[in-house]
């Protein structure tokens, strides 16, 4: 005889430890969601316990992103969107939020007036948490969180139509690595209006030369007395530093490098761009990279480095390669190409 798998979960639902035990097995097995699902109801069955707590939080928050924990208290960008939405609202308007989250910019639509709003996110877990904290915050007659990627959804079916709005948070710190182009490109052909407003409008990729003070942490030399130099080919091409960290000081003023116009909603195709900047010290071993959002063609939000400032995104660092020193006044050309998905800078000294 077959026991079917909803027999064994009514018949452990008495014993969380058991539930969770059978949640890891499906996990394993690549179920997620059904996963997901006897790891709540565990919770639901031991409310308090702490070990049922940190047996169902390991299961609940795989495929969960930390950076979902750190965007939120982001009070500079929160403070952006928030502004934005309140310029932008009008009565009557159908709202689209891409990318749910914690479910804060459809909660912020809602409070500048919008009463018609959807908020798509493709995580379930995510998914689930957005719709409880819309419900524990009043607003689940006016918000329909759908567990979807946005590319799934269908305007008619899922929205009751195409919306007048669209707000995301969807961007990197590189502007391209979550899908954002498509996204945009994807909404602008199937779920918005012909003259839809876009919240952010547009977004910059900018650059400056900086010194790492802490680069040595990243290269290899000598170890114990042996050179591991050739090591260093496998080292990544750029890593994060925090916009506030002091370990970053920059060797040269900003420039604009690409320029993505979400309100266009595209094309996005694959590009090639240059910037050109002027060393004002000396010092300096790679470049620093990072984003400026235009919302709505008044307010702006910029993750710009500098000692003692914080933000969710951090700066993107791209060192030089091995033998690449940059003079005092000297100006190189910083190049930039995206392939959509993701962004690549590199060092010229040749004339264009």
């Amino acid at each position: 005889m077959t026991v079917s798998l909803d027999a064994i979960v009514d018949k452990a639902s008495a014993k969380p430890e058991a539930l969770l035990r059978l949640a890891r097995v499906l996990l394993a097995k690549g179920d997620g969601a059904k996963a997901r699902d006897i790891a709540m109801r565990a919770l639901k069955a031991a409310p308090g316990d702490p070990l049922v707590a940190a047996l169902a939080g390991e299961l609940l928050n795989h495929g969960v992103p930390d950076w979902h924990f750190s965007l939120v208290r982001d009070r500079a960008r929160n403070q952006a969107y928030d502004a934005a939405l309140r310029r932008v609202i009008r009565p009557g308007m159908r709202v689209l939020d891409i990318g749910s989250g914690t479910g804060l910019l459809a909660m912020m639509a809602a409070s500048a007036g919008a009463t018609d709003l959807v908020t798509s996110e493709m995580n379930p877990p995510v998914a689930e948490a957005a719709r409880q904290i819309i419900a524990k915050n009043g607003f689940a007659d006016r918000i329909r969180v759908i567990a979807k990627n946005s590319s799934e959804i269908d305007a008619e079916a899922d929205m009751g139509g195409r919306a007048d709005l669209l707000v995301s948070e969807i961007v990197s710190n590189d502007m391209v690595a979550e899908d954002a182009l498509p996204a945009h490109e994807q909404a602008f052909r199937r779920l918005l209006k012909p003259n839809a407003i876009v919240i952010p409008a547009k977004g910059v990729v900018r650059v400056a030369l900086a010194e790492d003070r802490k680069i040595g942490h990243r290269r290899m030399t000598q170890v114990e007395g042996f050179d591991v130099t050739p090591f260093n080919m496998l080292a990544p091409p750029r890593y994060r530093i925090p916009v506030g960290d002091e370990r970053l000081v920059l060797k040269s003023a900003a420039a604009d490098a690409l320029l993505f116009d979400f309100q266009s909603g595209g094309p996005f195709p694959e590009s090639r761009a240059e910037a050109a900047v002027t060393a004002n010290a000396e010092g300096a071993n790679g470049i620093v990279q990072w984003i400026r959002l235009d919302m709505d063609g008044q307010g702006h939000y910029e993750d710009a480095p500098a000692p003692g400032t914080s933000s969710a995104w951090a700066t993107q660092f791209h060192p030089f390669p091995d033998g690449f020193r940059v003079a005092q006044s000297e100006t190189i050309r910083v190049i930039c190409e995206h392939d959509r998905h993701r962004l690549r800078i590199w060092p010229s000294r040749e004339k264009p």
